[in-house]
């Protein structure tokens, strides 16, 4: 360790991010994940926070599913897929993935961070153009840096900025053209306007890209995501998605498309051929929530209705949310030490919560993410709205 100065300077950041207000601690859980969890203090907390859309991340019935796939195809491979690390159970959860999405085939990736990483490279060059939604993952904006095409820009959900962007990259003479877009902003819960989005991309011959993190599972009526919620199953390119949030929690990620979209990526996408193959328990859980989502829409009905009482409610406290149907509800608290103190308060009054702030919104956007699942009882919520209208007061974000 010569380099003493390396580590004063990384200690005088760390600093600096904590007298900002702008460090993240971490909250400690000694429970499974849940609509109520335990901390580490061991106090009971509600959950308010989690991606788990559908109550599946700690359910019995997802966790009897990993179990028996465990018992079949042990803990790991010790392998990259194209070697030694594909077994049945990951093709039948492409297979699945793919009569679930309706596309032609699919790939699975590690996380959906590799996914969207491991996209753009293998497919495109300095010929072509990506034109990408400003509020994008950032696992997508990483993956076009990777990538040589020529990079533009448009506006959040701004489909006139989009058309800009789209006829500048058609006059630069870019070969191939891809709109790239988030079906769900995940800070925001702004749903992409998909169906302008593809009238656009006919116009001018362009590819479409969405990512479905936050959507995969329950939004659409029955679940298939933000293109069907938006009427434009089957015209949509490329696909990308998690395994970590609606359908089951845990972690894993995939592309899915065309079939030479799909093996150009097995080919040549290097997440893909350089990562440990998906654990099979968490393939096997995988199929078991597909299964179960694709016979009912009982879970993803009570998500909604859910999201629709307690929207109403938080509105009727007095706080700011940002206006939508998604079950991410952003409540306004603009300042990120406020945000900061307000879920530390709503941590001692019982329920998790994070605070959102710069970088990861916009200077000045800081708030609490409120994140709905269908394991919240209306009694739970009511709970949540006593506690949001008690720290509101008491910090002076809503009036007495």
């Amino acid at each position: 360790m010569s380099d003493q100065a390396f580590y004063s300077s990384l200690q005088q950041k760390l600093a600096t991010l904590k007298d900002e207000g702008l460090f993240k601690p971490e909250r400690v859980l000694a429970s499974r994940q849940g609509a109520e969890v335990v901390a580490q203090d061991g106090r009971t907390l509600i959950n308010m926070c989690a991606n788990n859309y559908l109550g599946l991340s700690g359910d019995v019935e997802t966790q009897k599913a990993a179990a028996a796939a465990l018992e079949k195809y042990g803990y790991g491979l010790s392998s990259v897929r194209f070697i030694c690390g594909t077994q049945t159970v990951h093709k039948e959860l492409e297979s699945a993935l793919s009569n679930f999405l309706g596309t032609e085939d699919t790939i699975l990736y590690a996380a959906a961070f590799d996914a969207n990483g491991g996209v753009f490279e293998p497919l495109f060059d300095e010929n072509d153009a990506i034109i990408s939604d400003a509020l994008n993952h950032a696992s997508i904006i990483d993956g076009v840096r990777l990538c040589k095409a020529a990079r533009y820009r448009y506006a959040n959900n701004d489909m006139a900025d989009l058309e800009k962007q789209l006829i500048a990259a058609t006059e630069a003479g870019k070969r191939h053209k891809i709109i790239v877009t988030d079906g769900v902003f995940s800070m925001d819960g702004t749903i992409a306007q998909l169906d302008k989005i593809v009238e656009l991309a006919e116009k001018y011959g362009a590819l479409t890209m969405i990512d479905e993190s936050h959507a995969s599972g329950f939004m659409g009526a029955t679940g298939r995501g933000t293109h069907e919620h938006c009427g434009v199953i089957g015209k949509i390119d490329i696909i990308t998605g998690t395994l970590g949030k609606a359908l089951g929690g845990a972690m894993g990620g995939f592309t899915s498309g065309k079939k030479e979209v799909i093996e150009t990526l097995r080919q040549k996408s290097r997440p893909y051929l350089f990562s440990n193959t998906l654990a099979p328990m968490i393939a096997g859980a995988s199929l078991a929530v597909l299964e179960r989502i694709s016979k009912s829409t009982a879970l993803r009905d009570r998500l909604h209705e859910n999201t629709a009482y307690f929207r109403k409610e938080i509105e009727r406290i007095g706080f700011t949310i940002k206006p939508g149907t998604h079950p991410v509800v952003p409540v306004m608290l603009f300042e990120a030490p406020v945000a900061q103190k307000f879920a530390a308060r709503m941590f001692e009054l019982g329920v998790l919560l994070s605070g959102f702030f710069y970088p990861v919104v916009p200077m000045g956007q800081a708030r609490v993410r409120v994140q709905l699942s269908a394991a919240h009882t209306r009694e739970q919520l009511d709970s949540v709205l006593k506690a949001f209208e008690q720290a509101g007061k008491e910090l002076g974000i809503i009036k007495n």
